[in-house]
């Protein structure tokens, strides 16, 4: 693929999220209740108010962090800031009440409605796609061991170059995305192609956070999932691979050692992995 390809800006990837996350159903806070609200908000706050006191932060530097915020917003990149820095420890207090596969974080980058597929498939993508096939083959069980049948995989990926279809200009909508069936034995095998580590967008605000911070914006090559049937918890994860860049530190603190895959070179010259996965009944 040409590396003149036009990028994705943080406003455009930013906007595509706000706008996945609004069609998708969430139940917000409408429940909680006023205490709850309180004593969070609360603890947020102390928080900003004990850093500030314990680094001595100047009007200078409040200045700049609030012309920041106003930035974020204007920009649109909340999603992108929030899924990137805040949603792993909000996913971490969730798994600990949680049995069934390691779950991680769902990121700003899922597209509901994507292709149904059967249990052996190959996902939509381009006639030349580039980049190394990839087999990923694997069983859906409950936690009794039980085969989970009829399992959806609802999957999505960057290409080759670090890109995702609906986030950028130059790819296919669809391409790389799809919700798989299982069988009757809840097993599946996927074909497709290796994506690609990748930098979150440092053209807007969240960029500019990174660099001052001497930071990096890279995340590790990943697959995302979330695998649901009736009458069990849905898990959202992200499945990384062994011996890969920035696995060691990810922008987004969400590789986990139980999400490496270590996938092994076939006779035909396709990487094959597989992985099984755990659903918890409800």
């Amino acid at each position: 693929m040409s590396t003149t390809q036009p990028s994705p800006t943080a406003a455009g990837s930013g906007a595509s999220a706000t706008e996945a996350f609004r069609a998708r159903s969430h139940a917000g806070a409408g429940g909680t209740s006023q205490e709850r609200v309180a004593t969070v908000v609360k603890a947020v706050l102390d928080g900003v108010h004990a850093a500030i006191t314990a680094h001595q932060v100047t009007y200078a530097e409040f200045s700049a962090a609030k012309q920041w915020l106003i930035d974020v917003g204007e920009g649109g990149e909340w999603p992108l800031l929030l899924d990137v820095f805040v949603e792993h420890e909000v996913e971490e207090v969730a798994a600990q009440h949680q049995q069934g596969t390691k779950g991680t974080i769902l990121g700003p980058y899922y597209l509901p409605g994507a292709t149904r597929l059967p249990s052996v498939a190959t996902l939509p993508m381009r006639d030349d796609e580039p980049g190394t096939p990839l087999v990923f083959a694997g069983q859906v069980r409950d936690t009794t061991g039980e085969p989970v049948p009829a399992a959806e995989l609802d999957l999505w990926h960057a290409d080759h170059a670090g890109y995702y279809s609906g986030f950028a200009p130059h790819v296919p909508a669809g391409n790389l995305r799809g919700v798989v069936v299982a069988d009757d034995e809840g097993r599946f095998e996927i074909s497709t192609v290796q994506p690609a580590p990748y930098q979150i967008p440092t053209d807007g605000p969240t960029g500019r956070l990174v660099e001052a911070a001497g930071w990096h914006p890279w995340r590790p090559a990943h697959l995302h999932l979330i695998v649901r049937a009736p009458g069990h918890r849905p898990i959202t994860t992200q499945l990384y691979f062994a011996g890969g860049d920035w696995l060691d530190s990810d922008v987004a603190q969400a590789t986990k050692p139980e999400l490496v895959l270590a996938p092994q070179r076939q006779e035909d010259g396709r990487l094959r992995s597989e992985y099984d996965f755990v659903l918890e009944p409800v």
